[in-house]
């Protein structure tokens, strides 16, 4: 993955209290358009990753291309407190990227990027949040480090997922099963934090 923590770290000291802005970069040997569908295809998100994506539903389909899809999930990180949310696509031109608007534990907006760069996509998520859920909320001020880290263990299993899952798609025989969660979310008290 390539992302520098010192820019992350800057980007979400910029913001108010209980806001955060991460911007993340993968790059992948994969098309553009590969990685877009894999993404669109957000019920599938628990399957490829789960340690992140706990369960995902969509509310409403939206109109072709997807602008107005609306999806509710449940998620976690490496922290053991799960939240839930849901996102509005806003905007979406295949197969260089897609907008999303977020509410629920978090609230703000979501920009994937692809750009093709020979045999390597590049993906770029602008992810711009603040914490609603209401313990969250209380102690950003304390605990932004810890949650930024969380944020960036959540995208380096994504980018891990996501090439195992870009292998799956390409038949590669005996491909590793995707990272987990780290707690098992059936024990998990969602009222905890």
């Amino acid at each position: 993955m390539d992302t520098d923590p010192r820019k992350t770290q800057e980007a979400a000291s910029a913001v108010k209290d209980d806001a955060y802005h991460f911007i993340t970069n993968w790059r992948l040997q994969a098309t553009c358009e590969e990685v877009y569908r894999i993404l669109e295809e957000v019920e599938r998100l628990p399957e490829w990753w789960p340690s992140v994506y706990l369960d995902v539903k969509v509310l409403e389909k939206g109109q072709p291309g997807g602008v107005g899809k609306c999806v509710a999930l449940y998620t976690k990180g490496w922290l053991p407190y799960t939240l839930r949310w849901e996102f509005i696509v806003t905007s979406a031109t295949f197969p260089t990227g897609f907008s999303l608007r977020a509410i629920g534990d978090f609230a703000g907006t979501g920009i994937w990027h692809f750009e093709q760069n020979d045999e390597t996509c590049h993906v770029s998520y602008d992810w711009k949040i603040s914490a609603e859920k209401p313990l969250l909320k209380k102690l950003s001020w304390l605990l932004r480090p810890v949650f930024s880290a969380n944020h960036e263990w959540a995208m380096r299993k994504g980018l891990e997922s996501l090439q195992l899952e870009l292998l799956r798609r390409r038949g590669v025989p005996q491909v590793p099963t995707p990272p987990g969660p780290t707690f098992p979310h059936n024990i998990l008290n969602n009222k905890v934090l």
